[in-house]
């Protein structure tokens, strides 16, 4: 950083005032390495406590339900046209009481109205089915 001070003189023109930085470098370098040296060094392990034994046996994956609604609001199970609601809401009912409950994937078609499958989904919940889907949701982003 310099600086200029005029004081009218040609002859002091010339002096220019400048803060030596050395020392203070060596002072901000000093520290640092008094920091570094202060720091303890970390330990990058870590700690796992595997379990021991054998492991508990596989859980087989729960069956599936498919629930298909054409176009016009007909409704299939696993491929079976059913006659009605009811005959709907009988299926889900025994899916419900069972102890592992089947996964439902609920496969609407893109033309369907959607009264047809809230009506579904609106009964699963009430009858207690806690695993449904909703696949098949490729056809809807085009």
């Amino acid at each position: 950083m310099g600086m200029n001070f005029g004081s009218g003189s040609s002859k002091d023109q010339d002096v220019m005032v400048e803060m030596n930085a050395t020392p203070l470098i060596d002072v901000m370098l000093v520290l640092l390495i008094m920091l570094i040296i202060t720091i303890p060094i970390q330990n990058h392990a870590v700690s796992l406590e595997l379990p021991s034994g054998t492991p508990p046996p596989l859980v087989a994956p729960p069956p599936v339900v498919n629930i298909d609604i054409d176009f016009d609001g007909t409704i299939s199970w696993n491929g079976a046209v059913l006659p009605d609601h009811f005959a709907l809401e009988t299926k889900l009912q025994n899916v419900a009481t069972q102890p592992v409950q089947p996964e439902v994937h609920l496969r609407p078609n893109r033309l369907v109205q959607y009264k047809f499958v809230a009506a579904v989904l609106a009964a699963s919940q009430r009858l207690g089915v806690t695993k449904i889907g909703i696949v098949g949701n490729e056809q809807f982003l085009q």
